[in-house]
């Protein structure tokens, strides 16, 4: 069949009834943000919307990331596919970052399929999953570098050119954005994959950079709101079904509430950001009420790892907010801390007001979940969403069967893998930025190289049972090695990674030479 056949098939199908009938689909991701940083489990900064997500809602108390950090997570969310079968296999996009973009062009995305069912699709917020930039041959002199001794990244970017392989690139209808984290130059917001202004400022928000005039990090949630605000203002007017994907900056660093918020909480500017986080919500939610189309809009809400130590975790603790409750470990890490999220749904009608889930999720599941959703989970092709698990039967009410297993996935590719209770790190210490650090701990003979946890009896990850259970640790070994090498956990044929998947360290090998590939 070739393109105009199926445009205007497209086309049809945005017209028929069943097209009116399928809800909206909007998913909100805060930006380093703990299981405790919300009210309604712990916190101590006030999150009323989230609460009323909560209460309205199904709560999910085991979801998990696909990785402890940012642009990993975000590939997993768009794709339905684990971050390590990308090129990039640890750390994180850099903004900007000639490696270019992370999701390939032909790779089928969350807001491609929808649009493919008569969905429009907008991104509003934060993409930090690579960028295809038009380079100049000789860099600008910033005309306001101001107090900066350096003038810092952006300024060899041609920002009068369209990015590539960018949100419209891979299925967004429109997008307003910005390329990284608030931290990361450039800073200027894109609409449309085309940079609205050309930065003359040197800013840094952490690091210098070039930055538009009128950029400030603290209006960016301000901004994202309002932009949100719009686009459900204006498609609610139409009859088509809309898929909004609203990636938050917040509370990452810099921990910047606008004026309006400071003050604001019992913790501190910390607690702050998170307030007006949750402020952004509101204003999504007070929209959808405004339009009359909340019944028939199904809203998600999570993170995109657990909360950062640049929160300043300690000081928090001791006011009485645990970020990350009593979990081990912090963004970056593989112990649980590092991607044990907050993940909400509501959908009126459908999801049991109040209701909670202990099932285990990842956030690959979006994929399969949204086109279950929409009566469409039979299309997706084998060569898509290859770790993408529905759990709409979940969200029904319905008994489900478990996830077979879940892979995590840290900062420095360290690689975990859950099956019930269980959990296997192929790593002796955190993998991130918690002690122990990788370094000392594949320095540190009296430590194994792996480490086994029961997470029901103990959820902080204290005891390593490794060696009291080698027939276990060889399952779960052989199925991460499986999954790794088969290129999907979904059933369906073999596909391959984009890249290989390093071995696992030497020094693990040494030990338990079965985890060979």
């Amino acid at each position: 069949m070739n393109r105009s056949i199926l445009a205007l098939a497209a086309c049809f199908s945005m017209l028929t009834p069943l097209a009116f009938s399928q809800p909206n689909i909007i998913f909100i991701l805060a930006d380093d943000m703990g299981v405790g940083d919300v009210s309604h489990t712990t916190g101590k900064a006030a999150t009323p919307s989230l609460d009323q997500l909560a209460k309205q809602g199904m709560r999910f108390t085991h979801a998990h990331t696909s990785s402890s950090v940012c642009s990993p997570t975000r590939y997993g969310i768009m794709t339905g596919r684990y971050n390590w079968r990308s090129w990039l296999k640890k750390t994180v996009i850099w903004s900007p970052d000639k490696r270019g973009p992370m999701i390939k062009p032909n790779r089928l995305t969350v807001p491609a399929f929808l649009k493919k069912h008569g969905y429009h699709t907008a991104l509003v917020g934060k993409w930090h999953l690579g960028l295809k930039w038009s380079y100049l041959d000789q860099a600008r002199t910033p005309e306001h570098p101001g107090k900066h001794r350096k003038h810092g990244s952006g300024w060899n970017i041609d920002y009068s050119k369209k990015v590539g392989g960018g949100p419209t690139a891979l299925g967004f209808d429109q997008s307003f954005f910005i390329a990284g984290s608030l931290d990361m130059a450039p800073y200027v917001y894109l609409k449309n994959d085309q940079a609205i202004s050309i930065p003359t400022h040197v800013k840094a928000f952490s690091r210098a950079g070039a930055a538009a005039a009128d950029f400030e990090a603290s209006e960016c949630l301000r901004d994202f709101a309002r932009e949100s605000v719009n686009y459900i203002n204006a498609r609610a007017k139409t009859q088509q079904p809309f898929f909004l994907y609203l990636p938050l900056t917040s509370p990452h660093t810099p921990i910047v509430p606008s004026e309006a918020w400071q003050g604001k909480s019992p913790i501190g500017k910390y607690g702050d950001f998170i307030m007006e986080t949750d402020w952004v919500a509101g204003q999504v939610l007070k929209a959808l009420d405004a339009n009359k189309i909340a019944d028939n809009t199904l809203v998600i809400f999570t993170t995109d790892n657990g909360c950062s130590p640049a929160a300043g975790i300690p000081k928090l603790v001791q006011q009485g907010h645990k970020p990350n409750m009593d979990l081990r470990g912090h963004k970056a890490d593989i112990y649980e801390g590092g991607h044990n999220v907050p993940f909400i749904v509501r959908w009126p009608g459908k999801t049991e007001a109040g209701s909670t889930s202990a099932r285990i999720i990842c956030t690959t599941d979006f994929f399969a979940t949204a086109a279950d959703v929409i009566e469409k989970g039979t299309s997706i092709p084998a060569t898509a969403a290859e770790d993408s698990f529905s759990f709409l039967p979940t969200l029904m009410g319905q008994d489900q069967k478990a996830r077979p297993f879940t892979i995590h996935h840290s900062i420095n590719g360290s690689f975990a893998i859950r099956q019930g209770k269980w959990k296997l790190c192929m790593c002796p210490g955190s993998g991130g930025w918690s002690d122990p650090k990788p370094n000392k701990a594949w320095k540190d003979n009296t430590r194994l190289p792996i480490q086994l946890f029961d997470l029901h009896a103990d959820p902080a990850e204290q005891t390593n049972l490794a060696a009291d259970n080698p027939e276990l640790v060889n399952t779960l070994i052989k199925a991460l090695n499986a999954a790794i090498s088969e290129g999907r956990t979904t059933p369906g044929p073999e596909q391959s990674n984009d890249t290989p998947v390093p071995a696992f360290h030497p020094e693990l090998l040494k030990k338990y030479p079965q985890a060979s590939r």
